[in-house]
């Protein structure tokens, strides 16, 4: 059963679509993310966002080529 102290941490409110990681959720996966490997090229991706955007494609179900064209989504995703 849903008491107030679980609809608080499942809030969804602020964030820019509410398939996004909140600062609590990347904090536990940013961690398991390995690093760029030593020699490479510099990591030119916002990981974050790249897995915002995958979230937003599987609760979504859109496809790839469906992704929202707001400049702003694109520019982070892309840049980081």
């Amino acid at each position: 059963m849903w008491k107030p102290e679980h609809r608080r941490a499942a809030e969804r409110r602020g964030l820019r679509y509410p398939s996004n990681l909140t600062d609590g959720e990347w904090t536990l996966i940013e961690p398991m993310i390995t690093a760029a490997k030593r020699g490479g090229r510099r990591r030119e991706v916002n990981v974050r966002e790249v897995l915002n955007a995958i979230f937003y494609v599987l609760s979504t179900g859109c496809q790839w080529q469906a992704l929202p064209l707001n400049p702003n989504f694109l520019d982070r995703l892309l840049r980081g």
